[in-house]
Parts: structure tokens; C-alpha cells; sequence
């Protein structure tokens, strides 16, 4: 970890690269379970030219409203699907040099949590089921900006396969980003139905304000039925991409590695001094050596927090520790409200070579 913390402390003193120029780099350092090694990083030409030719061909107009025309799937639908391809898929859209960083890694791992951390324990609404989140409003809420382009960068792989759900898409696109970024393994299944309309979209407000503090955190996610172990690992992913302030308002990535997975977050957090940033846009802090890096209010909370911070320290201090909570917690995550299927299996998928 010494080695790969130090090359982002590196990168930390110089201007970030934009996403052109980050993907002009043949070779990415990537981390996966404490271990270091190199991987030949995609070119934009190597994506799977039938689900770009989709792209293209323009089937992306009002795709995220449901059409009299079109069937949902059904509680059954997924045993239709062979879940590896689509898998290889999701994997083959991550990368693209014209994107943010050069991946929609970040942001499918987003969609993930986006739709599936509206559940609420006791009314028993909300979650991934039902894809309530292509529907407005809840597309439009405001801690929903920009996910419209993850939806529609896997718009294609739903035509392709017809007998998947969104939910199940949408959560298995944050999966593969997970591990294909160099994240642990996450157990996922299928089974999740998809909703006809926006009848059951869940009311603003379910998703965490990143503005807000530590009483803020706990009362969303333990809404959920989470504790605060599993908040502290699964706020980990913020390791992965970053605010725009033509959506949040916020700005910046976390740190210098925004499509790679690993415990940057918590060492970042403890190790860098934040200070607040000089800016018109909403307080947030940046760091004080480089001024590049941000951190929101709700993310100092992990810090300042005692309860929180002991599990904080913990993560930064061991890589493979975060690792094996974050893939319980945002497995919970992935599955909460679903009423799936007795027979459906569980998928531990291996990353591609």
C-alpha cells in the first residue's frame, strides 16, 4: 500500500490530469486485496461494438420512461438470462476516455446505491426492486443528478437482454464496477421485478445530504437497518470518483486515484489536513497542501465522529479488513426490500483477465 499511497501523494502536488490525457496512459497501477499490480488499460475501441452501435443508433430518447409497448420483467424473467455475458457486458462500458476520469465505474457504483438506499425498514418501501429510480420524480431528485448518464450508458444492454430487470442491472453494473476497478468480490443475485410506473417512486430526501453531519448519516442509514460499522465501510466507496458542481454543487475527486477501489478514503481522511475551500459554491473543504482534493461535511464527519472514526482507523490501517465489510455491507445494501425468488442463486463473479 506504501508504495501506491505514495505515488497518489505524488500526483497530489501536481495539476490533475484531464480524462483525455489520464487515458493516453497505456498502463494503470491498480490495488486488489493488499496486492500490486499493473493492468493494460482498455481503449475506447475495444467496447463491445454492438452495444456502442446501439448507442449510437439512438435508442437512448425517453428510455428510462416505461412504454405501453414494452414489457416489464417479471418475477421470473431473470431465469432467462445468463448473467455472466451480461456481466462481460457491464464490464465492457466502463471504460471511456471521453467520460470524467476515462471510467463510468464511479457512476455505476452510484446507480447501485442510488436505488437501492431508498429503502425504509419500517414502511418496507423503497430499494432496488422496482427500478423505481428511472421514473420522475425520483430521477430528478436532487441527490440523483447525473445519474441519468449511467442509465443511459447501459440503456443498450437492456434491449439485449429484454428478460432482465433494471433493478437487477442497475445493481449488478455496480458490482462489476466494484470489482473491475479493483474492488473485493460481491455477492449479488438476481430476481428484482420492474415497476410500470411511477406510482411507488420514493418521496426526496431517503439519500444522505452530503452537507449534513453525523446525525444526519446515522438517521439514513439506520432507516435502512444499518449499524455504524457498516456505514464507516460502506462510505469507503467514496474512494471512487467525483463531484461536479453542475450537479451536487460540490467539486472535485476524493483523491488522486478516482477509478481504482481502495482504502484511499479513510488514509486521505485521517492522514491530509482539510481546510474549508475558498469558493462561491456550498462548504466543502479541500486539502491543504495541494488544494485538489475534497472532502464533503458529512465525509468529516467520519473523522470528527469518535464511534465512526474507530472504525476509520481501521480501514486505513487495513485494506483487506475494508474490503470484507464493504462487500457485506453494500451486498446488504444491494438487497434490501427485494423480495426475491427462493430458488435464485447467488453469483460470485470472477473479474476479467
Amino acid at each position: 500500500m506504501s508504495a501506491l499511497r505514495s505515488a497518489a501523494r505524488t500526483l497530489a502536488r501536481t495539476p490533475l490530469r484531464s480524462a483525455k490525457q489520464s487515458q493516453a496512459i497505456a498502463i494503470r497501477t491498480f490495488t486488489s486485496r493488499g496486492q500490486h499490480y499493473q493492468k493494460q488499460a482498455t481503449s475506447k475501441n475495444a467496447v463491445n461494438p454492438g452495444v456502442l452501435g446501439a448507442l449510437a443508433a439512438g435508442a437512448l430518447a425517453g428510455w428510462y420512461f416505461y412504454s405501453s409497448g414494452e414489457q416489464p420483467a417479471t418475477r421470473d424473467s431473470w431465469r432467462k438470462v445468463d448473467f455472466h455475458k451480461v456481466y462481460k457486458d457491464i464490464a465492457g462500458l466502463l471504460e471511456d476516455e471521453d467520460y470524467d476520469d476515462g471510467s463510468y465505474g464511479p457512476v455505476f457504483v452510484r446507480l447501485a446505491w442510488h436505488a437501492s438506499g431508498t429503502f425504509d425498514a419500517k414502511t418496507k418501501t423503497g430499494g432496488s426492486s422496482g427500478a423505481t429510480i428511472r421514473f420522475h420524480p425520483e430521477a430528478n431528485h436532487g441527490a440523483n443528478a447525473g445519474l441519468d448518464k449511467a442509465r443511459e450508458r447501459l440503456e443498450p444492454l437492456k434491449k439485449k437482454y429484454p428478460n432482465i430487470s433494471y433493478g437487477d442491472l442497475y445493481t449488478l453494473a455496480g458490482v462489476v464496477a466494484v470489482q473491475e476497478l479493483g474492488g473485493p468480490t460481491v455477492s449479488w443475485r438476481p430476481g428484482r421485478t420492474d415497476d410500470k410506473s411511477d406510482q411507488d417512486c420514493t418521496p426526496d430526501g431517503r439519500l444522505p445530504d452530503a452537507a449534513q453531519g453525523a446525525d444526519h448519516v446515522r438517521n439514513i442509514f439506520y432507516r435502512m437497518g444499518f449499524n455504524d460499522q457498516e456505514i464507516a465501510a460502506l462510505v469507503g466507496a467514496h474512494a471512487l470518483g467525483r463531484c461536479h458542481s453542475s450537479r451536487s454543487g460540490f467539486e472535485g475527486p476524493w483523491n488522486a486515484s478516482p477509478t481504482t477501489f481502495t482504502n484511499y478514503f479513510y488514509t486521505e481522511l485521517l492522514e491530509d489536513k482539510w481546510v474549508p475551500k475558498k469558493w462561491n459554491g456550498p462548504f466543502q473543504y479541500v486539502d491543504k497542501q495541494s488544494g485538489q482534493f475534497m472532502m464533503l461535511p458529512a465525509d468529516i464527519a467520519f473523522k470528527t465522529d469518535s464511534q465512526f472514526r474507530k472504525h476509520v482507523e481501521r480501514y486505513a490501517a487495513d485494506q483487506d479488513a475494508f474490503f470484507a465489510d464493504f462487500s457485506k455491507a453494500f451486498s446488504k445494501l444491494l438487497e434490501l426490500g427485494v423480495n426475491f425468488p427462493a430458488d435464485a442463486p447467488v453469483y460470485k463473479f470472477k473479474t476479467l483477465e
